[in-house]
């Protein structure tokens, strides 16, 4: 084995550990050390993120499960927003934001907002947060979930990283969170590895998946997605919170500095 799949597979477990309590895959994380580390070239690496969310999703969602967290609507009507969503997405990244300066600037104006944002809303007292209802309605959460399965086309993220804030921001709990974000993210990621392997039969260039780098970050995945699944219970929300916002608003800002460089 290549010393960038032992390397991807190490990325993969440590990330997935810090990130599954939250409800995200770590793809979010793993795609610029994909980019700036391994050099996977653009726009393969939104695929082989993908990859990586199939593969690594299981551990989590069968921890999940197997704690009885997955179960209700939530996870199926996230499912059936995103999956149009992400096939749109991909072909908008293979045709239309094909270049890693646009990839990077689209990495720092989603990444830095949402860092600072989850920086902000864990550092401020509960009592300033206003009280909102605890779940959007059928129609406001459908129409969410098509704009996140976009996004998570076009970044290789599968959208969970972005309907997890925006659900815990409503109220729900990350008991409940976590396992429908994962959910539709593993759901999207495999329709959207699935068109973009599709879509590199018509379209020139880098667009099919790593597949043995995919596999091996996925393997890695797939642990500690688990192992952050089970973890859960025991972990502070607010530190994991606040982690995950500096990690994003970091990379957001590292890529942005880039592109405009």
């Amino acid at each position: 084995m290549e010393w960038t799949a032992w390397a991807g597979m190490a990325a993969g477990l440590l990330i997935s550990v810090v990130t599954a309590p939250v409800g995200v895959s770590g793809a979010v994380f793993l795609l610029p050390f994909h980019l700036s580390v391994l050099g996977v070239p653009s726009p393969a690496v939104t695929p082989t993120n993908l990859l990586f969310n199939v593969v690594a999703g299981p551990g989590a969602l069968w921890r999940y499960r197997h704690d009885g967290a997955l179960r209700g609507g939530l996870a199926r009507r996230l499912v059936a927003g995103t999956l149009p969503g992400v096939v749109l997405g991909a072909a908008i990244r293979v045709f239309a934001l094909p270049g890693p300066g646009a990839f990077r600037l689209l990495l720092a104006v989603l990444l830095l907002p949402l860092g600072v944002w989850l920086c902000v809303r864990t550092l401020a007292p509960a009592r300033h947060r206003p009280l909102v209802d605890a779940e959007p309605s059928p129609a406001v959460l459908t129409v969410l979930a098509v704009g996140v399965g976009v996004v998570g086309g076009i970044y290789g993220i599968g959208g969970g990283s972005l309907l997890g804030p925006v659900l815990a921001a409503r109220g729900l709990p990350m008991a409940r969170v976590a396992p429908a974000a994962l959910s539709a993210t593993f759901a999207t990621s495999l329709v959207g590895a699935a068109a973009y392997a599709l879509l590199s039969l018509a379209a020139s260039g880098h667009v099919a998946p790593d597949w043995w780098l995919g596999l091996a970050c996925g393997m890695g995945g797939l642990v500690g997605g688990y192992l952050g699944a089970r973890l859960q219970p025991r972990l502070p929300e607010r530190a994991l919170r606040l982690l995950l916002g500096v990690l994003a608003g970091g990379v957001g800002a590292m890529y942005g500095l880039q592109a405009l460089a």
